[in-house]
């Protein structure tokens, strides 16, 4: 009984990441000739109160620019928004050709239509803008904060694509993300970097008894011409996520990260999400930057719709051969972590509300620190 819960729980996770549904929306159903038509969303108000330095971005989540050294910032900030609201619609042919669209409004710093999802399924092949096949949710913990914890496996965003699934494999060429150390001391003006060739990804997913697991690799190429010299260094990135329920009540999870040369798949190692992948030495070779990341949480369902959810995460990246070739990387994030403990509740179904506090710490390559205390609030009603 407990293997077939958590089957069906990770199953439900898993669809509604897929078509970015929240975890609690249901969906207006009807047929439109001969297609089965879906639409499906919510309303959600996030509002955040920083009772240190203001670390609030659109939807309310916490940022790390400026957190380290914010000791003489100004204290006390509220604020709300509604930008994290979405709608989709999916539609489904007679011969199973399945196409979905999905916006919400965290577009243009907030309130402007930004697309999410945007693509067609048919048998196994997939095409279009959608979650990366380098992310997986299994063992994130549940967050109020939209961008949640450092650390999370992958990308945890959605990338143009082709994919092929077999099973529980999952395979997918994408379009490529990656940066160089900008340094102008350094780098010539006319340096351009270039992707030469699209990111490849491998996904392996399943579950057996009371562990639900995945595991992934991706692979990309780093590049750049100037005219001259015509570079590339090849970067890789790998997490191994898993999910194990102790009891009907408590699941723990986690993810364990590492990259090279593919820093901008390691989730907020940067000023916000990816730092750089590489930078260019004095012989003009492409020399790769990594990093690591891990999340540890526990999920605890109280019964009666409430539900506690406490999570740490964090990440690291290693400047020290950027900063040996001379580069200016002093106030870079070295590590970026996070804390983060709320409490839901669903008083009736399709309706969301909770609180959540975080702590968020970062510490620069030259040692500069800083933290800050959040308290988080969201209600959220699906349709």
């Amino acid at each position: 009984m407990q293997s077939n819960k958590l089957r069906m729980a990770i199953r439900a996770t898993a669809a509604a990441a897929v078509l970015g549904v929240a975890g609690q929306a249901g969906a207006v159903s009807f047929t439109a000739g001969d297609y089965d038509m879906a639409v499906y969303g919510y309303g959600r108000l996030n509002a955040s109160y920083d009772i240190d330095s203001n670390q609030a971005l659109s939807t309310r989540s916490g940022s790390y620019a400026g957190l380290a050294g914010n000791d003489d910032a100004a204290d006390g900030h509220f604020g709300a928004d509604a930008f994290q609201s979405r709608i989709g619609v999916k539609a489904t042919s007679p011969e199973g050709v399945m196409v979905n669209i999905e916006g919400d409004f965290r577009g243009g710093g907030g309130g402007s239509l930004r697309l999410r999802h945007a693509y067609g399924s048919y048998m196994n092949v997939l095409a279009g803008q959608t979650w990366s096949n380098f992310t997986s949710f299994v063992g994130n913990t549940s967050t109020l904060d939209f961008d949640s914890l450092p650390g999370n496996a992958g990308l945890q965003s959605r990338a143009p694509q082709i994919r092929y699934t077999t099973g529980p494999l999952s395979f997918s060429l994408e379009q490529p993300n990656s940066s160089f150390v900008n340094d102008d001391a350094i780098l010539p003006a006319d340096v351009a970097e270039k992707d030469s060739m699209p990111a490849l990804t491998a996904r392996l997913e399943d579950s057996a008894g009371g562990l639900a697991y995945s595991a992934a690799v991706l692979a990309h190429q780093v590049g750049y011409d100037d005219g001259d010299n015509d570079e590339s260094a090849f970067g890789f990135g790998t997490f191994l996520s898993a999910k194990m329920s102790l009891t009907d009540m408590i699941t723990i999870q986690g993810n364990i990260s590492y990259s090279d040369g593919a820093n901008s798949y390691l989730y907020r190692s940067g000023e916000n999400f990816g730092a750089e992948s590489a930078f260019i030495d004095a012989s003009g070779d492409v020399e790769t930057i990594s990093g690591y990341g891990a999340t540890i949480g526990t999920g605890i369902n109280l019964g009666g719709g409430r539900s506690i959810n406490i999570g740490y995460g964090m990440v690291e990246v290693d400047w020290d051969d950027a900063e040996d070739e001379g580069y200016d990387v002093a106030d870079k994030s070295e590590t970026n972590s996070a804390v983060m403990a709320n409490y839901k509740w669903s008083p009736v179904k399709n309706v969301m509300m909770g609180v959540e506090y975080q702590f968020l710490s970062r510490e620069n390559v030259d040692g500069t620190d800083g933290d800050a205390s959040r308290i988080l609030f969201a209600s959220q009603y699906n349709f």
